[in-house]
């Protein structure tokens, strides 16, 4: 009997000594990984030399036999990189000339008059801090005289004067847009914008710019929002992502309780690009339900279980660079000496070698791509699940996760091969949500729950301006200057696709695309 219950507290201590180890090694895994996010790069691209599911033959090979009579030569090809070359010609130019006074014009050798033969030309830059200047509006107000005398009643007639942005203030749509384009763009708060018009000798406070920034955005942003976000439902493909938020006060909740910012964005496909922010206290999978209420299409999300409470009226698409992230982890976690025979390496290259072949489709008609999709990258997915389904790792590890979301993602990830309009992943949406999560650094909070709905419709304005090629500061001060003198009929032609704005608004188109091509 003693026997017995000994065996077992042996059995029930190496069991523990199992478990507690597992635990050590999930650890070291994570500090692995902490340390590379902290003091490695921070790319998730692979490196050229490691091993590769699909250079087989080559790996396989003996490097160290050479053929006698053929002499081998080998290089590395670098991408040339195309430098971007400063472009002044769109920029007003004044010209200061230099002569030399009639006196100075004698030959020194015989003393007769000299002629200008040419010219010597040099360019500057010349650049000019932004001047602050007070507009006073004077509106010349009329009566007849002979009224005055004769009748009863005078008319007043007054000459026409442009309607304010915020009337009752000195806000001006030039002012509105700079506060906002340096608070939104630049990721400046306001209380280094008023820093700043402090030192250049200008007393406004962050409380009025607050103001003007709510007041402009509640006024005549958010009816161009509404219309945004009308066009948007009309789309057959999304992309979904959300952000945290901190916003001080903020009714029945704490102030270091996280309040969202989610984001809704169209596709590469669409031809009029629109990025919409909304504001909500929760990340309760009721608000996308009611942002896209009456949508039908295809919703691209990351892996949150949110998003698959929209189905079936919506279908979701999974992200595989999100499964690709976690091989990649996996594998850092890992000691770099074993890194070449994990599993975790043999997934990745099947993440990699979907991406490398999505890569040859990116000129592809979307039909093309569906069906080069199914013919070429289906199979290699389907491996991948074959594989991982089969593979027994510990759930508590790097690893383990890393095939848990793959596994539990499957009919998500696998939805890509629906339609050759869909993308292999969410990263369309992350870098439009990135700008916020910058200026979120910069700013750190939303005082108020109004402060939070009109930065989430601000943004919204200006990314979609940035993605339709304008310049955020001319497009917002043409807003300010043009709707409150306008009818609400005529909104549509200021959205940021309309081909009536001027091109004052509109980004250099070759700017523009060497722009987008470095970001990429």
């Amino acid at each position: 009997m003693k026997d017995e219950v000994a065996q077992e507290s042996i059995e029930g201590l190496k069991k523990r000594i199992a478990e507690l180890e597992a635990l050590v090694k999930y650890y070291e895994e994570l500090h692995r990984l902490h340390q590379h996010k902290k003091f490695a790069s921070s790319s998730e691209k692979t490196h050229p030399e490691q091993l590769s599911l699909f250079d087989e033959a080559e790996n396989e090979a003996d490097k160290h036999i050479s053929e006698p009579t053929v002499e081998q030569i080998t290089y590395t090809r670098r991408r040339e990189r195309k430098e971007k070359k400063d472009d002044l010609s769109d920029l007003p130019v004044e010209t200061v000339e230099h002569v030399l006074s009639a006196e100075e014009r004698i030959c020194p050798e015989c003393g007769c008059e000299l002629h200008a033969m040419g010219h010597d030309k040099k360019l500057e830059l010349e650049i000019i801090p932004a001047q602050v200047k007070v507009i006073e509006h004077v509106r010349e107000v009329y009566a007849c005289r002979n009224c005055e005398k004769t009748a009863t009643s005078v008319p007043i007639v007054k000459a026409a004067m442009p309607e304010p942005v915020i009337k009752g203030s000195a806000a001006s749509p030039s002012s509105v847009a700079h506060i906002m384009t340096q608070k939104y763009v630049n990721a400046v708060p306001l209380y280094r914008q008023e820093q700043e018009f402090l030192m250049n000798g200008i007393v406004l406070s962050r409380q009025t710019m607050a103001n003007w920034l709510i007041r402009s955005s509640e006024d005549w942003l958010l009816p161009l929002y509404e219309l945004m976000k009308s066009r948007l439902s009309l789309e057959e493909v999304l992309h979904a992502d959300e952000t945290t938020l901190q916003v001080l006060k903020e009714p029945g909740k704490s102030s270091r309780t996280d309040s969202y910012i989610w984001l809704y964005r169209t596709s590469g496909f669409c031809s009029a690009p629109i990025v919409l922010y909304e504001y909500q206290p929760t990340r309760s999978s009721t608000h996308p339900k009611a942002f896209l209420e009456g949508y039908k299409g295809y919703l691209h999300t990351d892996g949150y279980a949110g998003y698959h409470l929209l189905a079936p009226k919506i279908t979701i698409v999974g992200c595989w660079a999100h499964v690709r992230r976690k091989f990649d982890e996996a594998l850092k976690g890992a000691p770099p000496e074993a890194r070449a025979n994990l599993p975790s390496q043999k997934g990745l290259d099947l993440c990699n070698e979907l991406f490398r072949l999505e890569r040859e489709y990116e000129n592809l008609a979307s039909e093309e791509r569906h069906a080069e999709r199914l013919k070429r990258s289906k199979p290699v997915s389907d491996s991948l699940f074959e594989w991982a389904s089969t593979l027994g790792v510990l759930a508590k590890s790097l690893l383990g996760k890393a095939i848990h979301y793959l596994l539990s993602q499957k009919t998500y990830l696998e939805n890509v091969y629906e339609d050759g309009r869909l993308e292999l992943s969410n990263n369309r949406a992350e870098r439009s949500i990135k700008p916020f999560v910058i200026g979120r650094k910069n700013w750190l909070f939303s005082a108020t729950v109004k402060g939070a709905k009109a930065s989430s419709v601000i943004y919204s304005v200006i990314e979609t301006a940035k993605e339709n090629g304008l310049k955020p500061f001319g497009y917002l001060k043409h807003i300010f200057k043009s709707m409150p003198n306008m009818e609400a009929e005529e909104y549509e032609s200021l959205l940021p696709w309309s081909e009536s704005l001027p091109e004052q608004c509109r980004v250099k188109s070759d700017s523009l695309r060497e722009t987008n091509a470095s970001s990429s």
